[in-house]
């Protein structure tokens, strides 16, 4: 049988529909190289193998009786354990959840398994996903693929480990502050932050979420191939009742100015040379593609949409967040909270309100900014990806761990899709760059990523 990991998922969903391969072949073969890579990564950390099985033998039985297979049919995926999946644990990483057991799947999981996606199984995060760096006392510790000694980044550093790993063609992450783009950039892959409101999110088996998180946190996919990518967000998408923000918005849009800003140092971050070398070589391509790529000296501030993103998210509620870290006992959580527990005393409920007319005039300005420039290039971080657990080396780190981060953490609280794209893997150290586009169109961003893929390549641990 041809290897699974040989065909790009859209390959591997049309044969399986003709039915030149049959879906128990590939889910089979995609579990036993689980089960001979998956204990030295441990990014699978709450095995589906049997559910797998099932649902690939019915999925055969209903295309040979003449049924259509979907378009993800057969295709192998991974569900980080923040989402709800019928009869396993939302754990979000965390020993108080560990019995929390979903009776409904995800809308977003709903949809792609209505498209004949196959769950082989479900992947780790940080204790409530507060980190960039994926460890807890009830999973273990994720390790990057490429190199032990990096963090597979978080908090869906499972589903970036499992993904370079070939552990699945698509996997599932969630992504408030870079988890879905952070770790495709520290384990080499490609991650997409979808537009809020386009992947459908909601869990039963739990409480509706804060209005940080109702606001900034999205679902949304982790692949080797943007093409993948393009798949699982076409699987994932949809409007759904039981997500009040979600919304039927067409994948694609009109044609527009073939213009890219290229934003090397945003916010005046200090950016890593490697990185400025990879945003040079990505404007080239692109320049050489047909899109007119240029250094705009005014750009909308960022640093403003970090500070009011952690405001939003970690300082809601902050005491409550840190009592739950502190009966976790987790250290990463305790460690990033404890660092902003002194700020979020600051925040009364004038100041709370505030936080949103601010909000909506950086929005304004970088949606007027994407008007000139519908493509932003910046870096995915100012830094290579981090060594595991620097986190918790002192408040000095962790504060120059969050500068690093500035080129994600502000995106989400303007609500803009943004894609990171693997550049390379040198001597097992990964990079990437990231684009961001406006609103719904993270059609542009996929477009622009093919174009860079067909140039960087793609980088499986060696």
């Amino acid at each position: 049988m041809t290897d699974p990991n040989d065909l790009t998922a859209r390959e591997l969903a049309a044969r399986v529909r003709s039915g030149t391969l049959k879906a128990r072949e590939v889910t089979r073969a995609t579990l036993d190289r689980v089960a001979r890579l998956n204990p030295a990564i441990n990014a699978i950390v709450q095995d589906t193998g049997e559910e797998a099985m099932r649902d690939a033998e019915a999925l055969d039985a209903r295309i040979a009786a003449g049924e259509e297979g979907g378009a993800l049919a057969g295709v192998p995926v991974t569900v980080k354990v923040i989402a709800d999946q019928k009869g396993y644990a939302t754990t979000n990483g965390t020993t108080l959840a560990k019995d929390l057991i979903a009776t409904e799947d995800s809308p977003f999981l709903r949809n792609m398994r209505a498209q004949g996606a196959i769950v082989v199984g479900r992947t780790n995060c940080p204790a409530f996903s507060y980190r960039w760096f994926s460890s807890n006392k009830l999973h273990g510790t994720t390790s990057n693929p490429h190199n032990p000694g990096l963090t597979p980044g978080g908090s869906s550093g499972g589903a970036g480990a499992a993904t370079a790993a070939g552990l699945g063609h698509i996997a599932h992450g969630t992504d408030i502050a870079g988890s879905i783009r952070y770790p495709a950039y520290a384990c080499g892959v490609q991650g997409l932050r979808p537009t809020p409101g386009r992947v459908p999110a909601f869990n039963q088996s739990g409480p509706d979420r804060a209005i940080g998180p109702q606001l900034m946190a999205v679902a949304g996919p982790l692949a080797r191939r943007v093409d993948d990518l393009r798949l699982g967000l076409e699987g994932m998408s949809g409007y759904a009742p039981d997500d009040p923000w979600s919304a039927p918005v067409p994948l694609t849009g009109p044609a527009v100015a073939p213009r890219v800003a290229l934003v090397k140092r945003p916010g005046g971050i200090d950016t890593d040379p490697r990185i400025l070398e990879d945003l040079e070589r990505a404007a080239e391509v692109l320049r050489n593609a047909g899109w007119q790529v240029e250094e705009p000296t005014q750009v909308p501030d960022i640093r403003e949409a970090v500070e009011l993103q952690i405001d939003l998210w970690l300082s809601d509620a902050h005491s409550d967040k840190l009592a739950a870290a502190k009966l976790e006992g987790d250290p990463g959580a305790i460690a990033l909270l404890s660092f902003y527990e002194e700020r979020a005393r600051g925040i009364d409920l004038a100041t709370f309100s505030a936080l949103f007319s601010r909000r909506a005039r950086l929005i304004r300005a970088w949606r007027a900014f994407l008007v000139d420039y519908p493509l932003v290039l910046m870096p995915v971080s100012a830094e290579l990806p981090f060594a595991q657990d620097e986190d918790l080396r002192g408040p000095e780190a962790l504060a120059r761990l969050w500068e690093a981060q500035v080129p994600q953490i502000g995106i989400p609280l303007l609500g803009l899709p943004a894609l990171s794209v693997c550049s390379g893997v040198e001597a097992g150290v990964p990079c990437g760059v990231q684009l961001v586009a406006p609103p719904w169109r993270e059609d542009l961003c996929l477009d622009a990523g093919e174009v860079l893929e067909r140039s960087f390549g793609l980088h499986p641990p060696g």
